[in-house]
């Protein structure tokens, strides 16, 4: 009597000739060769970046009016959209000639900012943050920076928003 016949592979087998004892270990070229292709792939985007940002046209002022800065009675505060729809700012009347505005975004984690007119200040309902409500400063809470000032500008009864300060500017 004779021996069954050995099974045969599996098709895929022959296909694909995979030794998974070989597959297991990285050879030092195969590694070395990860971290060239990983580091160029890093300097290339840092590259990227940097052009990015050289090459970035820096967006023209827009300005904007103010609807009811008028009206708005000495330590009152009313909100408007600057520079862009969806972007909140709070303006606030401090003297009968003094107008300050801010982003109504926590400079924590954006959460909306409100005037309290019996404490003078800006206060972050979410993390108890306060702000300086004649310049934006942190006074408490986790805020890291002020809060970015809007720049106005005055004409006649109408009262215009024509930028945002940077941190040069005393914001």
């Amino acid at each position: 009597m004779s021996a069954p016949p050995a099974p045969r592979p599996p098709l895929w087998r022959e296909e694909f000739p995979i030794r998974e004892d070989e597959e297991r270990y990285v050879t030092r070229r195969q590694f070395s060769r990860f971290l060239v292709l990983t580091s160029l792939g890093m300097f290339v985007g840092n590259v990227w970046i940097l052009a990015k940002t050289w090459f970035r046209k820096e967006p023209a002022a827009v300005e904007a009016r103010i609807a009811g800065a008028s009206a708005l009675a000495i330590g009152e505060s009313t909100v408007f959209e600057y520079p862009a729809p969806g972007e909140p700012c709070l303006l606030i009347r401090t003297r009968d000639d003094r107008f300050v505005a801010f982003s109504q975004k926590c400079t924590h984690l954006s959460c909306a900012v409100v005037y309290s007119k019996e404490r003078d200040r800006i206060e972050c309902p979410c993390h108890l943050g306060f702000f300086s409500a004649r310049d934006g400063r942190v006074l408490q809470g986790p805020p890291p920076r002020p809060l970015p000032r809007v720049l106005l500008e005055r004409r006649g009864d109408d009262l215009y928003a024509v930028g945002l300060a940077g941190p040069e500017d005393g914001a």
